[in-house]
């Protein structure tokens, strides 16, 4: 199993969780390597729920804030075991994992450890299965047997944010938009009815689309809906009598789930349209007394999160959270994927201060 020296950097702490392969669906490597370094220190309490792991410390302090971070990446392609490389004259970390977000993970561990008298109670939660469908979640199955362990006052996800701070996320749906023919052979063609050439109409609908942006709370979130993917056809000489157009629609944080499908079953009217993902935005939840003080103690200027992140978990469960880590969010998922070093050592020192400060 590998070993995980909790002493050692962030940024070197960064380096070693991320050469520990954990693509969604193969996390336990990580996971049990997770557990072996926290398990044993005494001023934190340990719950494993498959291969998402929580830590809490109980000190009895007035406020509590819950830490977290997703351990999986998406498939590795060819950017793995991670490197050193200079980029504009800046020491970069590259290699899948190093922004979304194992960068962030890597700093909540170091402090989980070496933490053991902060001002507020914390709970660390480090958790599987962020990077596909929602149902698969470690925070999905968590909210479901412990939901008291999500407790908190504030939140704070390690997201790739470029160490600044994040309110709140859009929404995410995905929906299959199908068309129906009849199946025939190409070469009488007249016979059948071709589902594909249906879904030019769907296309076309899209690409007239206009996006909006739309204000929240004082930021302003961008809004998405775009094709993902298509498919159609049985075989090269026969006339297709199925096309599925798979939808992804990204919505401010102003509408929530059932507004969102409404909105995209409008647009594609007339159309079979199945909602296949839904998950609701979270408002950026900055108004909360702890959001402020955190924002104003790492010198952030809020910004809006356009992706969707499991702050939204914490927002439906009453719980003000933003995103905060090291890591350009643009950059997640990239075949270069690379981190500043010292954007991992600015958001240590960042979390760090505010959660010792008295």
């Amino acid at each position: 199993m590998p070993v995980l020296d909790l002493s050692a950097s962030s940024v070197d702490l960064t380096r070693a969780i991320c050469d520990i392969p954990s693509v969604s669906g193969d996390e336990v490597a990580l996971a049990d390597a997770i557990d072996a370094v926290i398990r044993p220190l005494s001023h934190l309490t340990l719950h494993r729920d498959g291969d998402t792991i929580v830590a809490r410390t109980e000190l009895g302090r007035a406020q509590r804030v819950v830490i977290a971070g997703h351990i999986d990446t998406v498939p590795v392609n060819g950017n793995l075991p991670t490197r050193d490389v200079v980029v504009d004259g800046e020491p970069h970390l590259w290699g899948r994992g190093t922004v979304d977000m194992k960068a962030g993970v890597a700093v909540q561990l170091k402090l989980a450890a070496e933490l053991v008298a902060p001002r507020v109670d914390i709970t660390w939660m480090w958790y599987d299965h962020e990077e596909v469908d929602a149902d698969l979640n470690g925070l999905t199955r968590l909210s479901r047997t412990r939901p008291d362990l999500f407790a908190g006052d504030f939140a704070i996800l390690g997201e790739p944010s470029g160490g600044e701070v994040e309110g709140g996320c859009n929404g995410n749906l995905r929906a299959v938009v199908r068309t129906h023919g009849v199946r025939a052979h190409s070469a009488r063609s007249w016979i059948g009815e071709n589902a594909i050439h249906r879904a030019a109409p769907i296309l076309a609908r899209l690409a007239e689309y206009r996006p909006r942006d739309v204000a929240v709370e004082g930021l302003t979130y961008r809004e998405g809906l775009n094709a993902v993917r298509i498919g159609g056809g049985v075989a090269g000489n026969v006339i297709p009598d199925l096309c599925e157009v798979e939808v992804n629609y990204r919505f401010a944080p102003s509408r929530n789930a059932d507004e969102a499908s409404r909105h995209v079953r409008s647009v594609f009217d007339g159309f079979d349209v199945e909602i296949v993902d839904l998950a609701e935005g979270a408002r950026p939840g900055l108004d909360a007394p702890l959001a402020q003080e955190f924002v104003a103690a790492v010198g952030a200027v809020p910004r809006p999160k356009y992706g969707w992140t499991d702050v939204a978990r914490f927002s439906a469960l009453g719980v003000p959270a933003v995103n905060y880590g090291p890591g350009d969010p643009h950059l997640a998922h990239h075949d270069e994927e690379r981190v500043p070093l010292a954007q991992i050592e600015a958001v240590e020192r960042g979390l760090r201060s505010w959660l010792t400060a008295h």
